[in-house]
């Protein structure tokens, strides 16, 4: 079954693509089997990760780049991460609406991916469902996020590059130091530039730029004015990725950049799969007779740690003798 799927899947068929992202947000075995079975394929597209405060109008330049780039008759794939609505579990904001007349279009493929919670583990399956849309023959792949939490960094983080958009609102560019943005930044779109305030807000965050530590190989950052619902300075967006991925090319960068994301990637999977059977069965049940033992001030939580590890590492050593 999964073998007819990887053929429709690798002819960008769209059914496919979806139905392979949504075993890969299962993350079960199923997943794991699939993301082994396309890898070969990947590697081709260029990711480009959006972020930066809710409202800066990410999903505006989302909707103006994916359409550049497809008058240059480039396929383009949008992962949009939402944060979770608590009735449904599913992404609140509704990016194809949103988004639909780009929807519509056969070269263009929208997932909206909900946190549902998740500390972590989001990242993981933005990153596998960019593989499925790499495997896919997408060219470009933009992963654009809600917010600027700790799961939104690691998604811009694992982008060839990553674009923070700011809005010239007083505190704007405090906020995104704050945040950890000034690092994740290859440039920054200055969006509503029309806005008062847009030259001052450009002034501070390039005397903060100009703090950085650079060499004449170093990149130069720039920060491109935007104003998206007039669909302004979209092209200079995309001329300025291309400077960036020549850039990267130009310096050996690209592949030392990915190969840095793979190991910080294989030691979150290592993770997640000892934390998933720790917490099986046997591991709840651990924890369930130790917490029993429990009261205040006789033991303390780091022996009842020790001891749930102790009888995890026994119980897989009596799997693994039989």
């Amino acid at each position: 079954m999964q073998d007819d799927l990887i053929k429709n899947l690798c002819v960008s068929n769209k059914r496919a693509v979806a139905r392979s992202i949504s075993i890969v947000e299962s993350n079960n075995n199923e997943s794991a089997v699939l993301l082994k079975k396309i890898f070969p394929k990947i590697g081709n597209a260029h990711r480009i990760g959006i972020t930066g405060p809710p409202g800066a109008g990410k999903s505006t330049i989302t909707n103006h780049l994916t359409k550049y780039y497809r008058k240059q008759n480039k396929k383009v794939g949008i992962i949009a991460v939402d944060p979770t609505s608590p009735f449904t579990g599913g992404a609140l904001l509704g990016d194809r609406i949103r988004m639909s007349e780009i929807g519509q279009d056969e070269g263009v493929f929208i997932r909206s991916m909900a946190t549902r919670g998740s500390l972590g583990g989001l990242s993981n399956r933005t990153v596998d469902a960019a593989d499925v849309l790499d495997a896919a023959g997408y060219d470009y792949i933009i992963m654009e996020t809600v917010g600027v939490g700790q799961s939104e960094l690691d998604i811009a983080r694992s982008a060839d590059t990553t674009i923070v958009v700011l809005v010239p609102e007083s505190g704007d560019s405090v906020q995104a130091m704050k945040a950890g943005l000034m690092e994740i930044a290859d440039f920054f779109a200055m969006n509503k530039s029309d806005r008062p305030g847009s030259q001052q807000a450009i002034a501070s965050i390039q005397t903060i730029l100009m703090m950085r530590e650079h060499d004449e190989k170093s990149w130069m950052y720039k920060i491109i004015k935007t104003i998206a619902t007039e669909n302004k300075g979209i092209d200079n967006l995309a001329e300025e990725i291309e400077r960036h991925t020549e850039y990267l090319k130009m310096n050996n960068l690209l592949l030392k950049r990915r190969e840095e994301k793979t190991k910080s990637r294989i030691k979150d999977i290592v993770e997640n799969i000892l934390k998933t059977e720790l917490w099986s069965e046997s591991g709840k049940n651990s924890l369930t007779s130790s917490l029993e033992k429990v009261e205040l001030g006789k033991i303390s939580p780091y022996n009842i740690a020790e001891e749930i590890i102790k009888n995890f590492k026994n119980h897989k050593l009596k799997q693994n003798s039989h």
